[in-house]
């Protein structure tokens, strides 16, 4: 359990907005010396003048998160510089709609080689030095956080990819969680699953690769795109919020983290359905005129 974070580092990636952003600007209040990356030069620029404003150490790199390459040669750096971090947020994060069957492959290639394989390339660059800094030292400590979605615990229709690459994170983390219980008391993982935050998740084609265009938006992938604008701008609870939680599931050793906890309503339903042998349950249940909309635009 990680509750002294004065003079520990923080690496957090898509850090230049969002969750990213909002979890730096803790760790540099709590006197953490902060290592941003982001693929995104100006808003990455803006984080790291904030972030030394508030009298942080920092390093900023910009790093495509889903290059295996580039994800090691900021752990090197990161190591050789400050040590093993303590507080890693594998954070970075695109969104994507649409019918399943209509997403491109170049789709199915930007969104898991951020989503999951950011992920991946975190944990698999990180974790070997933070393992290595805790059984030279039995009082460090150190923990990993990796952002999902409550889209990895549900299969909301018309998002596809997105599910996807967000249940392969809560499956990734959840393992590791027990993995590192298997070898170590000193080093823990939580799962961050947000619900609709205002982020800048809803404008991800802003940063997708040249090498992975997009293709002519289809009609459900028009509609999703409405559909999630919608939902994440009139979100009630903000990405600071979501960044305290992560702190204090840092600080309880707290594996699961929601935005939204009223929503894991949905979550039981899902499962229950799973364990009684049922079909999926109606995702619409509980705002069935969302589910006629949505059936409507698509069938016309």
């Amino acid at each position: 359990m990680m509750t002294d974070f004065t003079g520990k580092t923080a690496v957090l990636t898509g850090a230049a907005s969002g969750f990213g952003l909002e979890c730096a600007r803790i760790a540099a209040r709590r006197g953490m010396t902060v290592v941003l990356a982001d693929v995104q030069p100006d808003t990455l620029a803006a984080a790291e003048a904030e972030i030394q404003a508030l009298g942080a150490r920092t390093l900023t790199r910009r790093v495509d998160v889903s290059q295996p390459d580039a994800v090691a040669a900021l752990a090197q750096e990161v190591a050789q510089t400050f040590g093993a971090p303590h507080f890693v947020f594998n954070n970075a994060g695109v969104g994507n709609g649409g019918l399943v069957w209509e997403s491109s492959v170049a789709d199915w290639q930007w969104v898991l080689g951020v989503n999951l394989w950011g992920v991946i390339n975190g944990v698999h660059s990180f974790t070997p030095l933070m393992l290595d800094a805790a059984r030279r030292d039995p009082d460090w400590r150190g923990h990993i956080v990796n952002t999902a979605s409550m889209a990895g615990l549900l299969t909301p229709p018309n998002m596809g990819v997105y599910n996807v690459s967000k249940h392969a994170v809560v499956a990734l983390t959840e393992t590791l969680y027990q993995d590192l219980r298997l070898v170590t008391d000193q080093i823990s993982a939580s799962v961050l699953c947000p619900y609709f935050v205002p982020t800048g998740i809803t404008r991800s084609e802003r940063n997708r690769p040249a090498d992975l265009p997009a293709c002519e938006q289809t009609v459900s992938q028009r509609v999703g795109q409405a559909m999630s604008d919608k939902a994440v701008g009139s979100g009630k609870v903000t990405a600071a919020e979501v960044a305290h939680k992560v702190f204090e599931a840092i600080e309880h050793d707290q594996f699961y983290i929601f935005s939204h906890p009223k929503a894991l309503g949905n979550v039981q339903s899902r499962m229950d359905a799973i364990v009684q042998h049922r079909n999926p349950p109606d995702p619409f249940e509980a705002r069935p005129e969302i589910g006629e909309q949505l059936r409507q635009a698509l069938r016309r």
